[in-house]
């Protein structure tokens, strides 16, 4: 029997017969028996390889759910619904002239090889929007041996509270990041510029390199964001491979991945608590990364002459665009004293703007909800602030999200993407381990 038939056979004992309704000593004993099967382990529950490490089960239903979660969730990608997002790419393509899927970065007027450094030994970190390029090519320019990888190696904890990032959390994994990616320069006696010179500049090669450096903080997502960014900033030519790097999969891609309906799983994407270890994101990452390359497939096969040479660079437009700008709660409900309620773009917007627009009077409003702009027929008074529509790339401009239809026709656009909890670090599964019968454990805010 698995572990969840033992669980449910548990639960049918205590219940009895009778299950409707359940008296305070029976509820007790269920609640005690959830919460063993969920979040509890025991001597010789067995033990699982992550990161490197040895490591207990944390409970029965990580056994579980380690085995089984891929049947259970089913991902499946919809080539139907793949081709008509093809189509939408191609009629941004050409409204845009391919500018959509291009960005470019503030590079500093540092030079390739300085760029490369950079983004190389900082890339692999998580700044939660912290830190910017040109914030980091600023510390660069003041003391350029803070990204030297000798001394990274000697000190990480100079370079981590170098660039900002001590006030983070989970800075014990930071730390090992700094120091594994530069031992990894080291191990190849070669700077981040000339690495790709180690993999007969294959990127495809280097990639699969750089993910199975143990600790050194580069998954497919992070690997596929500085390859990309290379090659689109000209500081790695002459280069194979490029087509095989894919869309860094991240909660944008795969929320616009599922409400789109080229990405659907058999039920709906369960909780971060329920993903011990995170089984289900890794999945869902995985597939993602499938299904946009399905869409970058077809759109390459109906319009040859116009699509962009890799996966990788729909990224720019369904990460920063769609997912970021359109696919969002940003177009804000207000209501005024006097009883007037208009939709505004700014949830910080404070007056009335009915009042002041038919009586130049400040009434004062408060915001009462927010939804997506494709939800709203109002929804292009937030399109039109977007940074998207304002850059005028576009002619002419867009004024409802290119997919709204096609999520509009598949009806998923309530979908969310998973979550993640660490692993590791003071809030990560591995501390928040506790033993049957005695109590408390669990992860901290």
């Amino acid at each position: 029997m698995s572990e969840l038939d033992c669980f449910i056979e548990r639960i049918q004992n205590i219940c009895g017969q009778d299950t409707a309704v359940l008296d305070l000593t029976k509820a007790r004993q269920v609640v005690k028996e959830i919460n063993e099967f969920l979040y509890t382990n025991y001597d010789g529950i067995g033990t699982i390889n992550e990161l490197g490490m040895e490591l207990n089960y944390f409970s029965d239903f990580h056994k579980y759910w380690h085995e089984h979660h891929r049947e259970i969730i089913d991902l499946q990608i919809s080539d139907s619904a793949c081709g008509k997002v093809a189509d939408a790419l191609h009629d941004v393509y050409v409204r845009t002239v391919g500018r959509a899927f291009s960005e470019v970065y503030d590079t500093n007027n540092l030079s390739v090889e300085d760029i490369c450094r950079i983004r190389f030994l900082t890339a692999n970190q998580d700044f939660r929007g912290s830190r910017n390029f040109a914030e980091l090519s600023e510390i660069f320019l003041s003391d350029p041996s803070i990204f030297d990888e000798r001394c990274i190696v000697e000190a990480p904890a100079d370079f981590v509270k170098s660039i900002g990032m001590t006030s983070l959390s989970q800075n014990d994994k930071r730390l090992q990041f700094a120091k594994r990616i530069s031992q990894f320069l080291l191990e190849h006696d070669s700077s981040p510029y000339n690495i790709i010179d180690c993999f007969d500049r294959n990127v495809s090669e280097f990639r699969q390199a750089l993910i199975q450096y143990d600790g050194a903080g580069y998954g497919n997502k992070k690997a596929d964001m500085f390859i990309r960014d290379m090659v689109v900033l000209g500081v790695w030519e002459n280069i194979t491979g490029f087509d095989r790097i894919d869309v860094a999969s991240d909660i944008n891609t795969i929320k616009v991945a599922l409400r789109t309906g080229i990405l659907t799983s058999a039920i709906p994407l369960v909780s971060s608590f329920i993903d011990i270890f995170g089984y289900q994101y890794g999945y869902v990452d995985e597939v993602n990364a499938a299904a946009w390359r399905r869409v970058w497939e077809i759109w390459k096969d109906q319009y040859p002459n116009e699509t962009i040479s890799s996966p990788c660079l729909l990224d720019y437009f369904i990460y920063n665009v769609v997912g970021r700008q359109f696919c969002k709660e940003s177009l804000c409900i207000f209501e005024c004293e006097l009883g007037h309620r208009f939709k505004w773009h700014n949830a910080r917007n404070r007056t009335c703007q009915i009042c002041y627009v038919n009586d130049n009077r400040r009434e004062r409003a408060k915001l009462i909800g927010k939804i997506i702009p494709c939800n709203d027929a109002d929804g292009n008074i937030a399109i039109r602030e977007t940074n998207f529509y304002r850059s005028g790339i576009a002619n002419p401009s867009f004024e409802q999200c290119p997919f709204q239809e096609i999520c509009d026709e598949y009806g998923m656009k309530q979908l969310l993407p998973p979550k993640s909890i660490s692993i590791m670090g003071q809030t990560g599964w591995t501390t928040a381990y506790t033993n049957k019968d005695a109590g408390g454990g669990g992860l901290m805010a």
